[in-house]
Parts: C-alpha cells; sequence; structure tokens
C-alpha cells in the first residue's frame, strides 16, 4: 500500500489506437503488455482502477457510415471492438497475476458480467481491475463519455486519460514542435479553446460532477504510477 496516492480510485480510459503500436491496426501484443504490468503495478500501490478502453484500432463507428453502413450500425459495431480489445486486456492483465472483472454495457454473458453498479463498486474494494466493455451501450455516445459515466457511477476520484502525448498542449505537439504544455486548466477553458482533451460530452459530464480530468502519456513505462503520486506529470483539468 502507498501512502502518497494523489487518488484512491481511478477511471483509466485507453484508446484503442494506444493498443496498436507502431501497427496499422489491430493490437500489439508488446504495448498490450506493458499496458498491463503498468495497471498491476499501480493496483499493487493500493489504486483501484476501472478501465474503458475505445475500439478505434479495430473499427470506428462514424467513418463507418462513409462506407454505407448508418451511424447507428457502424457504433454498434464499434461496440464490439471495444470488447475485443478489453478481453485481450483482461487476459494479459490476469497474465501479470492480478484478477479483473469484464462487465459489458450489452449483454454478453458467455463472456462478461452485465454492467451492475454495486457489482463494479465491489469488485473495486477488493481489489480487482474491472474493465467496462461496450462504452454505454448506446450508439452516439463516445467511449470518452463511456469513460466519464462511468467515473461518476462507481465514484471514481479522476478519469485519467492515458495519450500518446505528455498530457495537454495549446496545439497538436505531434503536429506542432513549438505546441506549449499547459499543466493544469479549467473545464470552461478546454471547452472555450477547443483543446479536444476529451468529447464536449464527457468534458460537461466531468465538469457538472467535479471530476479532474488528468492527461498523460500512458506509452511510458511507469508513468501510470507516477501520474499517481507526482503532480508534475501530465496535465489536470479542474473547476
Amino acid at each position: 500500500m502507498h501512502s502518497n496516492l494523489r487518488y484512491k480510485r481511478i477511471l483509466l480510459k485507453l484508446s484503442g489506437e494506444a493498443l496498436m503500436g507502431d501497427r496499422e491496426y489491430g493490437i500489439d501484443p508488446k504495448m498490450i503488455e506493458q499496458f498491463a504490468k503498468d495497471v498491476c503495478e499501480t493496483a499493487r500501490m493500493g489504486a483501484e482502477i476501472g478501465i474503458v478502453v475505445g475500439g478505434g484500432n479495430i473499427y470506428r463507428g462514424v467513418s463507418g457510415s462513409i462506407d454505407g453502413i448508418s451511424r447507428v450500425q457502424g457504433d454498434h459495431m464499434g461496440m464490439l471492438a471495444t470488447m475485443i480489445n478489453a478481453l485481450a486486456l483482461q487476459n494479459a492483465i490476469e497474465a501479470e497475476g492480478l484478477y479483473s472483472r469484464l462487465m459489458s454495457a450489452i449483454t454478453m454473458t458467455q463472456f462478461a458480467e452485465p454492467f451492475i453498479r454495486r457489482k463494479a463498486i465491489r469488485h473495486l474494494e477488493k481489489g480487482r481491475v474491472v474493465i467496462f466493455g461496450c462504452g454505454t451501450g448506446n450508439p452516439f455516445f463516445t467511449t470518452d463519455t463511456a469513460a466519464a459515466l462511468r467515473a461518476i457511477e462507481v465514484d471514481a476520484e479522476a478519469v485519467f486519460k492515458g495519450t500518446r502525448v505528455d498530457g495537454i498542449y495549446d496545439s497538436d505537439p505531434e503536429k506542432n514542435p513549438d505546441a506549449q504544455h499547459i499543466p493544469s486548466i479549467q473545464y470552461r477553458e478546454v471547452l472555450r479553446r477547443d483543446l479536444r482533451v476529451m468529447d464536449l460530452t464527457a468534458i460537461t459530464l466531468c465538469q457538472e460532477n467535479n471530476l479532474p480530468i488528468v492527461v498523460f502519456n500512458m506509452n511510458r513505462k511507469g508513468n501510470l504510477q507516477k501520474v499517481l503520486t507526482e503532480r508534475s506529470v501530465g496535465s489536470i483539468v479542474t473547476v
């Protein structure tokens, strides 16, 4: 148990693209193994961790409408993609010796529990990593919104947005080498400046429930542990 944790219970949001590593699509085994090790090490420090993972490495619902697939049908396909990633992540976490539970917003009882708030909280209290699949279970809502929603429902103290860059910047640091890092910012400034930290619905949900959003580079090994204990890592969005 680590006495200096900034937050006891967190909701970690991972994009599907983060699981690709250097690949063009799919899952990079080395990347998912690294994420699993970081999650398990953080859990052993005493943190209670819920995870929402996207599905963009397998299928992106919004773009599906371009191919003649309706937005609703495309979003349902995207939800199934999140479950593929969730199953892979669960397997990697349990390979590291930690118990986990996979909960789905859509009924898939053969391999996932239905999402029930009280059960999810109980799993977290018992030290299990809880992975939430299928987003909110509704089309037109992103996994960013699902992360904010699940965080609020399970009484998480913060949403951790794992990205490929070291926090929030005033422009895309992968395209602009002069982009300025923003260590701390208010929700309304994120919205006013259209900084794309998370989608608008997710930001608004967090703002209304006074839920901090911590943005950090998940691709750096050990960063998840650091951001839980050091204020100098990543960026934070608060009131």
